[in-house]
């Protein structure tokens, strides 16, 4: 192998692995963030519950979850990559190791 074959290759490689220790990164931060937001949320909702303020009405939140995720549920019948995602697999195989890699950091 000469080096003008394998330059483009390790370029690919790193690229991708730091791109996706980014995004790993910053999706874990993001979930984080919003698990907070989520959890402060239920807790003022069943605050305001309890004083009396407002009713929840869990059968119809059910019902719509059940509407949401039944419908995604029955949508996914077949599995198949598009093109784009076949084209640079050395890129998107190095993205998809520093995605874990940046997703399970502990910081």
């Amino acid at each position: 192998m000469s080096f003008d074959l394998v330059s483009p290759l390790v370029t690919q490689l790193g690229f991708g692995g730091i791109l996706g220790f980014i995004v790993g990164f910053a999706i874990r931060k993001i979930l984080k963030f919003l698990a907070v937001i989520v959890g402060l949320i239920f807790v003022f909702t069943q605050y305001l519950a309890w004083k009396g303020f407002i009713d929840v009405h869990y059968e119809r939140i059910y019902e719509v979850a059940q509407g949401l995720f039944g419908e995604l549920g029955g949508s996914i019948t077949a599995f198949s990559l598009p093109a784009f995602m076949t084209a640079n697999v050395p890129l998107i195989g190095s993205f998809v190791a520093g995605l874990g890699v940046g997703f399970k950091i502990r910081h």
